[in-house]
């Protein structure tokens, strides 16, 4: 599992307003880090619900999405690999540079 990857993870149980069911799902974490548990951003193909900070993503042969779809930005996870059903595609680096500026306006770095 690799920075850059989408993959099909599974997101059940999940309570109250976290995303739910089974979904593609960013890895965010980087590739250095050696742990059963992934960091993740889920993705969501309702792009009428896009929020702010969320990124649009159009769907192409390299991230073999069913649809275009958003990157939820604000819903960061961090999940067993057990939950990780197989790849999916990937993203371009441009996508991930845009992640991370996201993410240091979201935790103020």
């Amino acid at each position: 599992m690799k920075k850059g990857e989408i993959w099909l993870v599974n997101f059940d149980p999940s309570a109250g307003h976290e995303i739910q069911k089974i979904r593609p799902a960013l890895i965010i974490q980087s590739s250095k880090i050696n742990s059963s548990l992934v960091t993740i951003l889920p993705l969501s193909s309702q792009v009428q619900k896009k929020n702010k900070d969320d990124i649009f993503l159009q769907k192409n042969s390299k991230n073999r999405l069913f649809s275009d779809s958003i990157i939820k930005i604000h819903h960061i996870s961090s999940f067993d690999q057990c939950r990780f059903m197989h790849i999916i595609g990937s993203v371009p680096t441009q996508t991930i540079r845009e992640i991370e500026a996201c993410l240091r306006k979201h935790f103020d770095l």
